[in-house]
């Protein structure tokens, strides 16, 4: 499988010691986060020496006595029973947030021993509770890692001849191949880009046992929810993220707080939805009161949008039919063209640093539903679901 990531993470391999500091990969659960460190270890490095913190309890206090980075090296090397040479190994630490000064460690492999390639990762990093931690800022760098993209789906299904023909703009050519690339897309819509959907698809499994991964995902981020989230909160986080394919079905899909609960208000709901965005769980697209850049100086952050992280998941949380979906055209407009729009949202958050806003005509039903801006230029992007 080809995550387009992974040149960013062989860009990192090459700086050079003085310039390079430990990455931290983002990202939900089950987009591929581990797959793609250990592969990167696997390819780049003579060796990858990999500690999942979540797993290993014997080891997790392993910052707590002192940041020396000789004792931290040979307390990893005496666990994992592997030796560890600078420059010839990455390490890498699997679901830090479990380890007690885990993230705060990363500062002292940046300034002590800059020699060492460090990676580290972790599902939850912005909603476990790190007590007594500090963040190491400006000491790291970061890799955010979303489902696989359409390109990365076609790559993953043995298209590369279909990305070739994309990646040349032939408009005439692309034209001759519409139906098989809309069968594509169409199959991309019902499998998604959640890593484990794909490759049983690769697999040849059953549409049905693709939706049954689904659902287990589904069911897994609702099970994070009910361990990692404040008590208090747990009852709002749940109602915002099962009211997301509700919300975006809507003609007008700015969020609604009255369809969570009647008489519901912004105030109750801020630190649920914010919890949803820093698990990764959930995008947020506000509102900008006019489209030119920069976007930021518009931003109306009452104003927004929440879309899913995959179009899979969103189709199994509307119940979309396998036989609807690939023999029919109404996946592109059921819903309002709901999945259509979390589509290009999808394809748009690939883009590194890229600002996506939405802009509604002020006392109108006019409404761009994104707006992008590229080199100080606002750019309206229309998702439609038709030709």
């Amino acid at each position: 499988m080809k995550r387009y990531a992974y040149r960013q993470l062989k860009s990192w391999r090459e700086k050079p010691d003085n310039m390079r500091k430990p990455l931290i990969i983002e990202g939900a659960r089950q987009t591929g986060k581990t797959w793609l460190a250990t592969e990167f270890g696997k390819h780049e490095f003579k060796k990858i020496v990999t500690i999942n913190f979540e797993d290993a309890e014997p080891i997790r206090s392993i910052f707590e006595l002192d940041f020396d980075i000789n004792r931290i090296i040979l307390a990893i090397q005496a666990y994992t029973q592997q030796t560890i040479v600078p420059g010839n190994t990455l390490i890498f630490f699997d679901e830090i947030q479990y380890a007690r000064r885990g993230l705060l460690s990363l500062k002292y492999f940046k300034e002590k021993a800059p020699q060492y390639h460090v990676i580290a990762a972790g599902s939850l990093l912005g909603v476990i509770d790190h007590k007594n931690d500090s963040f190491p800022v400006g000491k790291v760098e970061f890799l955010r890692i979303y489902p696989l993209c359409f390109e990365e789906f076609l790559l993953a299904i043995g298209q590369q001849g279909m990305v070739d023909l994309l990646h040349s703009r032939d408009w005439a050519a692309i034209q001759a191949f519409e139906q098989q690339m809309t069968n594509y897309l169409r199959l991309y819509y019902y499998v998604g880009g959640m890593p484990e959907a794909v490759q049983a698809y690769c697999d040849n499994a059953p549409l049905r046992e693709i939706r049954s991964i689904h659902n287990e995902i589904l069911t897994a981020y609702i099970n994070d929810l009910s361990k990692h989230a404040p008590k208090e909160q747990v009852v709002r986080i749940t109602q915002v993220f099962r009211s997301i394919p509700a919300q975006i079905a809507k003609e007008n899909k700015k969020f609604v707080f009255g369809m969570l609960k009647k008489g519901a208000r912004a105030k109750e709901f801020e630190l649920a939805i914010q919890w949803l965005m820093d698990a990764g769980l959930v995008h947020k697209v506000c509102q900008v009161s006019k489209p030119e850049a920069p976007l930021t100086f518009y931003e109306e952050s009452n104003a927004f949008k929440l879309f899913l992280l995959d179009c899979g998941l969103l189709g199994a949380m509307n119940m979309t039919d396998a036989t609807e979906a690939m023999l029919t055209d109404n996946i592109f407009e059921e819903y309002n063209g709901a999945l259509t729009e979390q589509l290009v949202l999808q394809e748009l958050k690939c883009v590194p640093n890229l600002p996506v806003y939405y802009y509604t005509k002020p006392n109108s039903q006019q409404e761009i539903d994104f707006v992008i801006e590229i080199k100080n230029c606002a750019i309206p992007v229309e998702a439609k679901a038709g030709e």
